[in-house]
Protein backbone atom coordinates (compact mmCIF):
# COMPACT_ATOMS: atom_id res chain seq x y z
CA UNK A 1 0.00 0.00 0.00
CA UNK A 2 0.92 3.51 -1.04
CA UNK A 3 2.25 5.40 2.32
CA UNK A 4 2.38 9.12 2.71
CA UNK A 5 4.47 11.28 5.04
CA UNK A 6 2.34 13.95 6.23
CA UNK A 7 3.36 16.99 7.89
CA UNK A 8 0.78 19.52 9.13
CA UNK A 9 -0.37 22.40 7.58
CA UNK A 10 2.35 21.74 4.46
CA UNK A 11 2.79 20.85 1.32
CA UNK A 12 1.74 17.36 1.73
CA UNK A 13 -1.59 18.34 1.83
CA UNK A 14 -1.85 18.47 -2.04
CA UNK A 15 -0.82 14.91 -2.36
CA UNK A 16 -3.16 13.32 -0.26
CA UNK A 17 -5.60 15.75 -2.66
CA UNK A 18 -4.36 13.70 -5.35
CA UNK A 19 -4.98 10.36 -3.98
CA UNK A 20 -8.23 10.72 -2.90
CA UNK A 21 -9.10 12.34 -6.55
CA UNK A 22 -7.60 9.06 -7.65
CA UNK A 23 -9.30 7.01 -5.14
CA UNK A 24 -6.26 5.06 -4.40
CA UNK A 25 -5.85 3.76 -0.40
CA UNK A 26 -3.08 4.61 1.23
CA UNK A 27 -1.43 4.74 5.01
CA UNK A 28 -1.04 8.35 6.08
CA UNK A 29 1.71 8.59 8.69
CA UNK A 30 1.09 12.07 10.70
CA UNK A 31 4.37 14.60 11.64
CA UNK A 32 3.76 17.41 13.78
CA UNK A 33 5.62 20.86 12.87
CA UNK A 34 7.41 21.86 15.85
CA UNK A 35 7.80 25.28 17.41
CA UNK A 36 9.69 27.26 15.21
CA UNK A 37 7.43 25.56 12.54
CA UNK A 38 10.07 23.43 11.17
CA UNK A 39 9.59 19.84 10.66
CA UNK A 40 10.33 16.78 13.19
CA UNK A 41 14.20 15.42 12.98
CA UNK A 42 11.98 12.37 12.62
CA UNK A 43 11.33 12.88 9.16
CA UNK A 44 14.83 12.27 8.44
CA UNK A 45 14.49 8.58 9.20
CA UNK A 46 12.31 8.65 5.62
CA UNK A 47 14.82 11.05 3.47
CA UNK A 48 17.49 12.55 4.27
CA UNK A 49 16.53 16.18 3.49
CA UNK A 50 13.72 15.76 6.86
CA UNK A 51 10.90 17.58 4.47
CA UNK A 52 7.55 16.77 3.70
CA UNK A 53 5.53 14.83 1.29
CA UNK A 54 7.37 11.98 1.14
CA UNK A 55 5.66 8.79 -0.76
CA UNK A 56 6.53 5.34 -0.32
CA UNK A 57 5.51 2.87 -2.66
CA UNK A 58 6.96 -0.41 -2.34
CA UNK A 59 10.71 -0.04 -2.48
CA UNK A 60 10.43 3.20 -3.39
CA UNK A 61 10.76 6.09 -1.84
CA UNK A 62 9.93 9.60 -3.35
CA UNK A 63 10.29 13.08 -2.10
CA UNK A 64 8.99 17.21 -3.78
CA UNK A 65 5.65 17.66 -4.37
CA UNK A 66 5.74 17.84 -8.34
CA UNK A 67 7.81 14.63 -9.00
CA UNK A 68 5.09 12.88 -6.30
CA UNK A 69 2.33 14.03 -8.44
CA UNK A 70 3.92 12.93 -11.85
CA UNK A 71 4.79 9.44 -10.72
CA UNK A 72 1.33 9.33 -9.23
CA UNK A 73 -0.36 10.68 -12.83
CA UNK A 74 1.95 8.26 -14.58
CA UNK A 75 1.72 5.21 -12.31
CA UNK A 76 -1.87 5.18 -11.42
CA UNK A 77 -4.03 7.19 -13.42
CA UNK A 78 -4.50 4.91 -15.92
CA UNK A 79 -7.40 6.72 -17.25
CA UNK A 80 -5.71 10.17 -17.22
CA UNK A 81 -8.11 11.82 -15.19
CA UNK A 82 -5.87 14.29 -14.40
CA UNK A 83 -3.48 14.88 -17.40
CA UNK A 84 -5.33 16.64 -20.64
CA UNK A 85 -4.62 14.63 -23.86
CA UNK A 86 -4.49 17.79 -26.21
CA UNK A 87 -1.18 19.44 -27.22
CA UNK A 88 -2.32 22.67 -26.04
CA UNK A 89 -3.99 21.84 -22.88
CA UNK A 90 -0.84 19.86 -22.24
CA UNK A 91 1.65 22.48 -22.31
CA UNK A 92 -0.02 24.61 -19.78
CA UNK A 93 -0.18 21.86 -17.79
CA UNK A 94 3.54 21.07 -17.50
CA UNK A 95 4.21 24.79 -17.70
CA UNK A 96 2.05 25.25 -14.21
CA UNK A 97 3.17 22.06 -12.61
CA UNK A 98 7.16 23.92 -12.55
CA UNK A 99 5.89 27.09 -12.08
CA UNK A 100 4.50 26.38 -8.89
CA UNK A 101 7.21 25.62 -6.84
CA UNK A 102 9.71 27.44 -9.56
CA UNK A 103 8.40 30.52 -9.51
CA UNK A 104 6.12 31.32 -7.01
CA UNK A 105 6.56 29.74 -4.09
CA UNK A 106 10.32 31.07 -3.86
CA UNK A 107 8.55 34.97 -3.65
CA UNK A 108 5.65 34.05 -1.01
CA UNK A 109 8.64 32.59 1.08
CA UNK A 110 10.50 35.48 0.37
CA UNK A 111 7.43 37.53 1.98
CA UNK A 112 6.81 35.24 4.69
CA UNK A 113 10.39 35.66 5.88
CA UNK A 114 10.94 39.98 5.44
CA UNK A 115 7.46 40.09 7.16
CA UNK A 116 8.79 37.69 9.78
CA UNK A 117 11.71 39.98 10.55
CA UNK A 118 10.64 42.16 13.57
CA UNK A 119 8.72 39.61 15.13
CA UNK A 120 10.06 36.29 17.11
CA UNK A 121 12.63 34.06 16.99
CA UNK A 122 14.53 37.17 15.38
CA UNK A 123 15.94 38.02 18.96
CA UNK A 124 14.87 41.38 20.63
CA UNK A 125 17.75 43.78 19.90
CA UNK A 126 17.64 43.31 16.34
CA UNK A 127 13.24 43.31 15.37
CA UNK A 128 13.12 46.73 14.85
CA UNK A 129 16.63 46.86 12.36
CA UNK A 130 14.78 43.34 10.77
CA UNK A 131 11.51 44.68 10.64
CA UNK A 132 12.80 48.01 8.60
CA UNK A 133 15.00 46.13 6.87
CA UNK A 134 11.94 43.34 5.55
CA UNK A 135 9.47 46.50 4.95
CA UNK A 136 12.11 48.01 3.04
CA UNK A 137 12.62 45.09 0.68
CA UNK A 138 8.89 44.02 0.27
CA UNK A 139 8.57 47.71 -0.96
CA UNK A 140 11.10 48.38 -3.19
CA UNK A 141 10.92 44.81 -5.22
CA UNK A 142 9.33 42.02 -3.95
CA UNK A 143 5.45 43.82 -3.52
CA UNK A 144 5.80 44.20 -7.86
CA UNK A 145 7.01 41.05 -7.98
CA UNK A 146 4.06 39.39 -6.11
CA UNK A 147 1.70 41.20 -7.54
CA UNK A 148 3.19 40.69 -11.31
CA UNK A 149 2.63 37.53 -10.80
CA UNK A 150 -1.13 37.31 -9.03
CA UNK A 151 -2.28 38.92 -11.66
CA UNK A 152 -1.06 36.60 -14.18
CA UNK A 153 -2.23 34.03 -12.71
CA UNK A 154 -5.82 35.63 -12.57
CA UNK A 155 -5.59 36.51 -16.09
CA UNK A 156 -5.31 32.60 -16.82
CA UNK A 157 -8.65 32.01 -14.58
CA UNK A 158 -10.37 34.56 -16.39
CA UNK A 159 -10.28 32.76 -19.82
CA UNK A 160 -10.86 28.79 -17.90
CA UNK A 161 -12.10 27.35 -14.78
CA UNK A 162 -8.65 25.31 -13.82
CA UNK A 163 -5.29 26.02 -14.74
CA UNK A 164 -4.64 23.21 -17.55
CA UNK A 165 -8.26 23.57 -18.93
CA UNK A 166 -11.92 23.21 -18.24
CA UNK A 167 -11.27 19.72 -16.06
CA UNK A 168 -9.10 19.31 -12.70
CA UNK A 169 -5.93 18.37 -13.05
CA UNK A 170 -2.50 17.79 -11.72
CA UNK A 171 -1.71 21.08 -12.45
CA UNK A 172 -4.27 22.55 -9.89
CA UNK A 173 -3.16 20.44 -6.95
CA UNK A 174 0.34 21.43 -7.59
CA UNK A 175 -1.01 25.23 -7.88
CA UNK A 176 -3.02 24.62 -4.15
CA UNK A 177 -0.44 25.78 -2.13
CA UNK A 178 0.93 28.49 -3.53
CA UNK A 179 -2.32 29.73 -4.32
CA UNK A 180 -3.67 29.40 -0.77
CA UNK A 181 -0.60 31.00 0.03
CA UNK A 182 -1.03 34.00 -1.91
CA UNK A 183 -4.54 34.63 -1.04
CA UNK A 184 -3.73 34.78 2.64
CA UNK A 185 0.09 36.61 2.61
CA UNK A 186 0.39 38.32 -0.83
CA UNK A 187 -1.50 41.31 -0.04
CA UNK A 188 -2.86 41.25 -3.25
CA UNK A 189 -6.71 42.26 -3.26
CA UNK A 190 -9.04 42.17 -6.34
CA UNK A 191 -8.30 38.31 -7.75
CA UNK A 192 -12.70 37.25 -8.07
CA UNK A 193 -11.38 34.53 -10.47
CA UNK A 194 -8.15 33.44 -8.44
CA UNK A 195 -10.91 33.15 -5.33
CA UNK A 196 -13.43 31.36 -7.17
CA UNK A 197 -10.82 28.60 -8.28
CA UNK A 198 -10.39 28.78 -4.28
CA UNK A 199 -13.41 27.90 -3.94
CA UNK A 200 -13.93 24.88 -6.58
CA UNK A 201 -11.27 23.75 -4.62
CA UNK A 202 -12.89 23.54 -1.34
CA UNK A 203 -15.89 21.89 -3.09
CA UNK A 204 -14.64 18.91 -4.26
CA UNK A 205 -15.68 15.50 -1.95
CA UNK A 206 -11.43 15.18 -2.64
CA UNK A 207 -10.70 17.85 -0.90
CA UNK A 208 -12.53 17.38 1.60
CA UNK A 209 -11.89 13.90 2.21
CA UNK A 210 -8.16 15.22 2.21
CA UNK A 211 -8.63 17.87 5.18
CA UNK A 212 -10.31 15.20 7.06
CA UNK A 213 -7.20 12.83 6.41
CA UNK A 214 -4.77 15.41 6.96
CA UNK A 215 -6.07 18.06 9.19
CA UNK A 216 -7.15 21.87 9.06
CA UNK A 217 -5.04 23.31 6.38
CA UNK A 218 -5.61 27.03 6.84
CA UNK A 219 -2.45 29.34 5.69
CA UNK A 220 -2.51 32.62 8.20
CA UNK A 221 -0.99 35.65 7.17
CA UNK A 222 2.55 36.51 7.78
Amino acid sequence: MLKVHHLNQSRSQRILWALEELGLPYQLIHYQREKNMLAPASLKKVHPLGKSPVLEDDDLIIAESGAILEYLQETYDTNSQLKPQERELRQQYRFWLHYAEGSLMPLLLMKLVFTSLGKPPVPFGVRTIGKMLGQGIQKAWLNKQIETHARFIESQLAVKPWFAGEQLSMADIQMSFPIFALLSRGGITDLPHTQSWKKRVEMRPAWQRAIEQGGPFDLPGA
